[in-house]
């Protein structure tokens, strides 16, 4: 892994660039930097989740994909280095499939709103496709590895999936967004 922090105030970043876990300087507003800031804003909102009241299994899947999120934060960081496998996004899709089974099928768009457990994943939700977005302008520009895009895919895809679950573990359920509402002018 790349080069490790003993003090924290370095003043290196002074002339706006940041240094990478590869030694390598960029500045502090490439691509590079806002995908690795985005992911690690998601893994602080979901620090955040993890303050609600949760399903024992979901707290551990969550601290999970807390680790998972901070190598996807070394891998960008380091230029051609690789964390993030086949494997994290086959475990995505597993839990996917583990809690879109008791789930009723959607017939109407969802707001993100609900418990506050519930609205606190879709926040984590909309933080997570904007990471994705940043990977995938990322990739454009750079060579990087194909996984951290289709992790950062299938966990906004479970994040949502998980704001029904909790809604549904608060003793709510989704709300509903109303098409034909009267719209105030």
């Amino acid at each position: 892994m790349g080069n490790r922090l003993s003090k924290i105030a370095t003043r290196t970043g002074d002339n706006g660039t940041t240094g990478l876990g590869d030694g390598s300087r960029v500045d502090k507003n490439s691509l590079r930097v806002h995908a690795m800031g985005d992911v690690d804003e998601l893994n602080s909102h979901i620090g955040l989740l993890l303050c609600e009241d949760l399903p024992a299994a979901l707290r551990e899947e969550l601290v999970s994909i807390q680790h998972d999120l901070f190598d996807m934060g070394g891998e960008l960081c380091i230029p051609g280095y690789t964390m993030i496998t086949d494997v994290h996004v086959a475990r995505l899709d597993a839990l996917l499939a583990k809690y879109n089974a008791d789930l009723p099928p959607l017939k109407d768009f969802i707001l993100p709103a609900g418990s506050r457990a519930a609205s606190q994943a879709h926040v984590c939700r909309t933080v997570c496709r904007r990471a994705e977005r940043a990977i995938v302008g990322l990739g454009k520009a750079d060579k990087i590895n194909d996984n951290p895009r289709q992790y950062m895919n299938r966990l906004s895809d479970l994040l949502f999936v998980l704001s029904r679950v909790l809604n549904r573990f608060g003793g709510g359920s989704d709300v509903l967004w109303d098409k034909d509402r009267k719209r105030e002018l």
